[in-house]
Parts: C-alpha cells; sequence; structure tokens
C-alpha cells in the first residue's frame, strides 16, 4: 500500500496540534491537582508543562532512555513536540507524564496511577448504574440478538474515553450511524478457540468489553480468551491490569445479571480461561507493523483478535493521512491473523470507507465526522 503522509501537529488548526497545544497542558493540571504531590513532583509538571508548550523534546534520563531509542527517539529529540509525529509525541508526552509524578520510582509515588481518580470517577457514575441494570431487561431478549447488542455496547462504550471529553466536555455521546459495519462478518467468524481482546480505556467502557467476552465464553463462541491491556499508565484511561480488577469488583457488586456476569468474570479469570496480559509494546509509539516477534507469535495464535478504540485503530492502520477509501484489507495487510476494529471516531485516520459514505460525510460535516466522537466502524479481515 503506498504510503500516506504522517501526521504530525504542525498545523495549527489540525486535529493533532489541538491536542498537544490544549489536551496536553489541560491534563498536565488535572493532575496536578488530582494528588497531594510534593515540590519534587510539582516542580516536574511544571517543566513539563513548560517544555509542551514552549520547549522541545528532551531524553528522559533515565534507563528507559534506551527502549526510547530503540522506538525512533535520536529522530526526534531536541525538535518541537509539534514537528514529530503526532503519534510519536502523544506517547512520549504520557511517558514523560509517569516520570514527573514518580511513577516508576524508587520513592513514595512509585506505582501511583496519576490517572486513577478520573477512571475510578468514571467507574462509579450514576450512569453506570443505569447501564448495568439493563442488562436484566437483555438477559430476556434471544441469544443472537443479546450478541450483537453486546458486541455494539463494546464498540459505543467508547463514548466514555476520558482523554477525548477532557478536551471537549460538551462532546456529543448519543449513539450515531456507523461509518462501516462488518458486525455479521465478525460474527460468521464464531466460534473460535481463542479470542484476544486488545482492550483501550478503563471504566465504563471495560465493563462492556468485559461483558462481551462473558457472553462469549458463556454461550461457546469462544473457548478461552486473552484481554491485553496496557503495562502502564498511558493515555489517560487506558486499561492495565488493576482497572480489569476494579471493572469486575464494580460488576460483583452490582445486582442482578451484571453481578452474575461478575462472578462468571471473576471465576474464568481465575481459572485462567480469562487471561491478562500486558506487553511493552503497547506503549510504544509505532504501528502494530513494527511490533516485535513474541507479541507478532502472540497475536498469531489467537483465532480471532479484536482492537477496541481509536488508538488501537491508529497504531493498526498506521497513524497517516490515508484516503478514507483505502480497503480496511490492505492497511492491515501485515497482521498475522484475523483481525477486526471496533472504533469510534476521534482523531484524522480512518480507511475503509466507501466513497458514497465519505462524500456524504463531508458534506455534511467537513471533516469534523473524523474526530467527533459521533461516527463508528466495525471493521473485519478474516
Amino acid at each position: 500500500m503506498p504510503e500516506a503522509p504522517v501526521i504530525t501537529a504542525e498545523e495549527p488548526d489540525s486535529f493533532a496540534h489541538g491536542v498537544l497545544a490544549g489536551r496536553h497542558p489541560a491534563l498536565i493540571r488535572a493532575v496536578r491537582d488530582a494528588f497531594p504531590y510534593g515540590p519534587g513532583q510539582r516542580r516536574a509538571l511544571d517543566a513539563l508543562l513548560t517544555s509542551v508548550t514552549e520547549g522541545v523534546i528532551e531524553p528522559l534520563g533515565t534507563e528507559d532512555d534506551e527502549r526510547w531509542a530503540a522506538w525512533g527517539a535520536a529522530d526526534h529529540l531536541g525538535r518541537s513536540w509539534f514537528a514529530a509525529p503526532f503519534l510519536w509525541s502523544e506517547s512520549y508526552f504520557y511517558r514523560c507524564l509517569l516520570e514527573a509524578v514518580g511513577y516508576f520510582g524508587p520513592g513514595p509515588w512509585q506505582g501511583v496511577d496519576p490517572f486513577r481518580p478520573f477512571k475510578l470517577a468514571e467507574l462509579d457514575a450514576p450512569e453506570t448504574d443505569g447501564e448495568l441494570a439493563a442488562l436484566d431487561r437483555l438477559a430476556e431478549r434471544p441469544e443472537e440478538e443479546r450478541e450483537r447488542a453486546l458486541l455494539h455496547g463494546s464498540l459505543w462504550g467508547n463514548r466514555a474515553d476520558l482523554g477525548f471529553r477532557l478536551s471537549a466536555p460538551g462532546a456529543p455521546t448519543a449513539r450515531s450511524r456507523l461509518v462501516a459495519d462488518d458486525g455479521e462478518t465478525l460474527r460468521s467468524l464464531l466460534p473460535v478457540g481463542t479470542v484476544c481482546l486488545v482492550a483501550d480505556n478503563a471504566g465504563r467502557e471495560l465493563i462492556p468489553d468485559l461483558l462481551l467476552l462473558d457472553h462469549l465464553l458463556g454461550h461457546g463462541r469462544a473457548r478461552r480468551a486473552l484481554l491485553q491491556v496496557k503495562p502502564y499508565p498511558y493515555y489517560v484511561s487506558d486499561a492495565i491490569t488493576a482497572d480489569v480488577v476494579d471493572a469486575v469488583r464494580r460488576l460483583t457488586a452490582a445486582e442482578g445479571a451484571a453481578g452474575e456476569a461478575g462472578e462468571r468474570l471473576w471465576a474464568a479469570l481465575a481459572d485462567g480461561r480469562i487471561e491478562v496480559a500486558a506487553h511493552p509494546f503497547f506503549c510504544a509509539p509505532l504501528p502494530y507493523a513494527d511490533m516485535p516477534a513474541d507479541l507478532r507469535d502472540r497475536f498469531a495464535a489467537a483465532d480471532l483478535t479484536i482492537f477496541k478504540g481509536d488508538l488501537n485503530y491508529r497504531r493498526l492502520v498506521g497513524d497517516r493521512l490515508h484516503p478514507p477509501t483505502t480497503p480496511f484489507a490492505d492497511a492491515v495487510v501485515r497482521f498475522p491473523g484475523p483481525v477486526a476494529a471496533l472504533r469510534t471516531l476521534k482523531s484524522d485516520v480512518v480507511v475503509g470507507l466507501d466513497p458514497a459514505t465519505e462524500t456524504a460525510l463531508t458534506a455534511a460535516e467537513g471533516q469534523h465526522w473524523r474526530t467527533s466522537g459521533t461516527h463508528a466502524l466495525i471493521q473485519v479481515r478474516p
């Protein structure tokens, strides 16, 4: 596939520029206010704020510089945050933020997730109770209808993306139409032996992901599930192992069908039918086409891999300005096995649209449809 232009944040009116110039400074301030960090952490956060708004990309000054060198740091150190590839700048920003708050220690803040207050607030929101109560009504529906509903619940759960809402608190969250829908193709691939789900966000999005896995296991649609999460906090709301535990506990504390699902998920985690895994490359600033051999082997061993969310989609197809009509199969040609993407659109990257759909969207909304979060897609390469 011909290489499309890599996305950067250099254009002042671009979505990427808005993230670096607006969302990242706002996040630094929010994290600074969320914990009683000491003077050292507060100075480091202030320095990072100055760096991302006025400075250039600098080394971490830790042993992790070696890993980031392998991920291309030499090409970007000393450059403006806005000049580096958008995916690279974003990823490195989050690693710098963790360094500033002392996440990697040693020290008293080692291992303390700076995004945890935001994640728990999302998980404990009153809206969550209503969503869990709806499972009682869903349990009365035919199995095929339940499966479709849970698939779409996993897809549209992305509306709870904290990073997106932070920069656009008034952004619409109502379900809108799909710009591409391979949902029936996805269902036709079932049952499978092992389904791999690469999680995106924690909180209210992770719950429907877990409910989908519970359904697949409980109805013979998969014998085993591999749930891939991030190895450390990332992109505000991305799920780590602790978030999986929090979400399952939230379910087990609920009444009715939600509580029953929580008990089944707890048992499935305990007996190995659901395995939680993490890999350093999930926090890399690179496309999945560049994944290391051990991770490639892990994906190849699965019968079906489902990627959740916008960031995973960007990494799956490449964070580039592809023509939207580029076939999805061409964009994921290097992925080792059947693959599906469930994603609400919150960045400029998109492939797999038919020309009529792209024309209609652009005529109605300009390019806003790419980033508003009001459109979504299900795409599959068997």
